[in-house]
């Protein structure tokens, strides 16, 4: 079982729900996600939501072909997940060039900031190239007090602009995962 290892204050635990009113804000109807502890209060958020639709996926490369066709279909969307399915995605962020949609995806970190688990650092520090080189710009948010800003610059990015941008959510801001038995 894995438990977060700092329990967070007042504004940390703000940053979701300021997510949340942004992306409805800005009229995103569509949220797949692949299950996350650190994007969990979000996914709540959206799925008690009547505006949003939440799509659990089985891997983080449908959700890039799932934002595709709504788009295609009139509405925006945004794609959650953990910075080590971006690397499942890398085939698929092809269509951010070819079509040329507003894609937005937000990140939670792994592999940084006091990190446990070896598995998660090989991607957590290839997460910002990988995207570069995939032609999507990188927004970062450290902490509580910048996140508001970094999403919505980085949605104003993707929906007015139609440039493919993801938010790197730092481990520092969702808070070290430790293992516990």
């Amino acid at each position: 079982m894995h438990a977060r290892a700092d329990a967070p204050n007042d504004q940390a635990a703000a940053w979701p729900d300021e997510i949340f009113a942004l992306l409805q804000r800005f009229d995103v109807r569509q949220v797949p996600y692949v299950p996350d502890a650190g994007h969990s209060q979000l996914i709540e958020r959206v799925l008690a939501s009547a505006s949003m639709r939440g799509i659990p996926l089985t891997t983080e490369e449908e959700g890039v072909a799932l934002l595709v066709g709504a788009w295609a279909g009139g509405q925006r969307g945004v794609l959650l997940m953990q910075s080590s399915g971006v690397g499942n995605c890398i085939n698929m962020l092809s269509l951010t060039q070819i079509f040329r949609f507003p894609f937005l995806t937000l990140v939670t970190m792994r592999g940084e900031w006091g990190e446990f688990n070896p598995w998660q650092v090989p991607m957590g520090s290839s997460t910002q190239g990988a995207f570069e080189l995939c032609g999507v710009r990188v927004l970062r948010a450290t902490h509580p007090g910048e996140v508001r800003e970094v999403v919505e610059a980085a949605a104003g990015q993707a929906y007015n602009a139609c440039t493919p941008t993801a938010v790197v959510l730092s481990q520092r801001l969702i808070g070290t995962k430790v293992f516990t038995k």
